[in-house]
């Protein structure tokens, strides 16, 4: 009896045995022979991984000897979150804590982030520097890890901010070279394509693809960090003398259009531009549009002389301050009688300078003021350039042509202005101003090279020569421009002081002054403009805006080493002061 019952409890335990061993038997040939197509498939997606590896972005330089950088890429971290984690071991209050005290965020905010029932990802926080990031590294908080990242950085704050521009949220150039050159900046992603083990582990020997990130190309700048500076400076000096709402200064080599300097004011940080306004991410000097006033007679009578409606010493008749043309009545700022060509340019006279255009004729007139570049964009390497305003002559009224040439019913930007007069100082050609020298490869090879181009001639080299005469009259005893003198050398130049527009009308109260010029005047290398928008209570070009082009002109002058220009005996020019 006893025997019958063990046979029966070996058969039974057999028999288990075998249809244990046969279920794993079958499982492992189903496995391996049996799988489907559509299942191998699967498990091969669940195993492979691909991982973008973030590429670096280009740096920028300024043009100077040290080519100082002016925006570069920093290694930091990003805080990530398995939100899942931290739930499932009861540390979401603990981890938000933590986070927020070492990172110095608010605990609101790092709870919104992390308090996600069922995601297995969330991002923190960004940009952590190293010393934050091993804090929370240290923390050894379950289900918190860090994430390399680059920001991107600017060493000098607001300095030439308007320039370099800055890189938004998403990493797209949000202005200035980051956003004109950013196709040439933001550089390639790489790509690793790999697989994991069960634990999610990768394994290295059964990598597929490893293709490095490329990092972004460099853009150096005809900018010089040092004459910038100068510029930047003498700004801040006439903002705060003067009360204005806006000040915006550019500096440019006369014989080739590179910009060495361009500065606008109000200005912002450029490693907050999220705190910025409007107004303080305009770069002025090419993006606001302004009636020039008595700059532009500069060019009116440019055009004048070279179709030879009068010569330097014609003689008109200004009308002891008032004229009536057209039935409305032009003034000038003093009275004056019987002046010569030259000294209508050196009083800056609005009647004779109106008596001259029209006489050239408004067609004429609207001619040589495209020719010089008004009414249309320079093309310089910068986005947000305006193109400025000059009507077709078939929209110009009876006193279009008398107002136009004195710079009323007319805009334009400062750098479309100092670029016409770059002209009359370059013999009569116009120059394509530009402000990217070099792009150069993360690999060293130049991929494009800033290089002087010719727009076209404005006037004759004659003529030139001959205004470049008239307007350094401008800055002798007895003209509007003294203030812009330099020690030692000769400076030509034209004051100009606008009213603003308003409806039905000028301002009596809000005024443009300017002062754009060239120096040394006999051998022109340098050509500046300061614009100031609206100062008080003095607001004439040759009192608010003449003294900083002083200042700029005299310390880029000795920082360049440009030589005095002496006369035929051999002798330096004397003194202006």
């Amino acid at each position: 009896m006893i025997e019958r019952r063990s046979t029966s409890r070996i058969v039974f335990v057999s028999i288990f045995v075998l249809l244990v061993m046969g279920g794993l038997a079958y499982r492992l040939l189903s496995l391996h022979l049996g799988i489907s197509a559509t299942d191998r498939d699967h498990v091969a997606r669940i195993r492979r991984v691909e991982r973008l590896l973030r590429e670096r972005r280009g740096r920028i330089y300024d043009g100077s000897r040290d080519a100082n950088i002016l925006a570069l890429d920093l290694e930091v971290k990003d805080v990530i979150a398995d939100p899942s984690i931290l739930l499932a071991n009861n540390e979401l209050e603990l981890a938000t804590e933590q986070i927020a005290e070492v990172a110095g965020l608010d605990e609101a905010e790092v709870m919104g982030a992390l308090d996600r029932p069922g995601r297995r990802y969330a991002r923190v926080c960004r940009n952590m520097q190293d010393e934050q990031s091993e804090a929370i590294r240290d923390l050894g908080l379950r289900g918190i890890s860090l994430r390399d990242a680059t920001k991107r950085y600017y060493p000098h704050n607001s300095f030439m901010c308007h320039v370099i521009g800055f890189l938004n949220g998403e990493g797209v150039g949000g202005s200035g070279v980051e956003q004109g050159m950013n196709g040439f900046l933001r550089g390639c992603p790489g790509l690793v394509e790999s697989v994991v083990d069960g634990r999610r582990r990768e394994l290295y020997d059964r990598r597929v693809q490893d293709i490095p990130a490329k990092t972004g190309a460099d853009i150096c700048l005809t900018l010089d960090q040092n004459v910038q500076y100068m510029a930047e400076r003498a700004l801040d000096e006439v903002m705060e003398r003067h009360g204005a709402k806006g000040a915006w200064v550019i500096v440019e080599r006369v014989r080739t259009g590179e910009i060495v300097a361009m500065a606008s004011r109000p200005s912002y940080d450029l490693n907050d531009f999220g705190a910025a306004s409007q107004e303080e991410l305009l770069n002025r000097a090419i993006g606001f549009v302004y009636e020039p006033g008595s700059t532009m007679k500069a060019l009116s009578i440019a055009a004048a002389l070279n179709e030879r409606i009068a010569e330097r010493d014609t003689i008109l008749n200004c009308e002891d301050g008032a004229w009536l043309h057209q039935g409305k009545v032009l003034r000038d700022y003093h009275p004056y009688g019987r002046l010569t060509v030259a000294d209508i340019v050196k009083k800056s006279s609005n009647i004779g300078t109106a008596k001259l255009t029209v006489s050239l004729g408004a067609q004429k007139l609207s001619e040589y003021l495209t020719r010089f570049g008004i009414g249309s964009k320079t093309g310089i390497d910068l986005p947000g350039e305006e193109q400025g305003i000059l009507h077709p002559v078939r929209r110009w009224s009876r006193i279009s042509c008398s107002r136009i040439g004195i710079g009323q019913g007319v805009s334009v930007t400062a750098l479309q202005m100092l670029n016409a007069l770059c002209a009359i100082a370059n013999d009569g050609v116009v120059m394509r101003p530009y402000i990217v020298s070099r792009v150069v490869s993360s690999d060293g090879v130049v991929l494009h090279e800033g290089r002087p181009k010719e727009v076209g001639r404005a006037i004759s080299s004659q003529t030139a020569s001959i205004m470049r005469q008239l307007l350094s009259r401008v800055t002798e005893a007895g003209g509007t421009g003294t203030r812009a003198r330099v020690r030692n050398y000769s400076v030509a130049g034209k004051t100009g002081t606008a009213q603003k527009p308003i409806d039905g009308g000028y301002s009596s109260s809000a005024y443009v002054a300017s002062f754009v010029g060239f120096v040394p005047a006999d051998a022109p290398e340098l050509g500046i403009i300061v614009v100031v928008d609206e100062p008080q209570p003095l607001h004439t070009g040759g009192v608010v805006a003449a003294p900083a082009f002083s200042t700029i002109a005299s310390e880029a002058l000795s920082y360049f080493d440009i030589p005095v220009p002496r006369i035929h005996d051999g002798t330096e020019i004397a003194s202006t002061h």
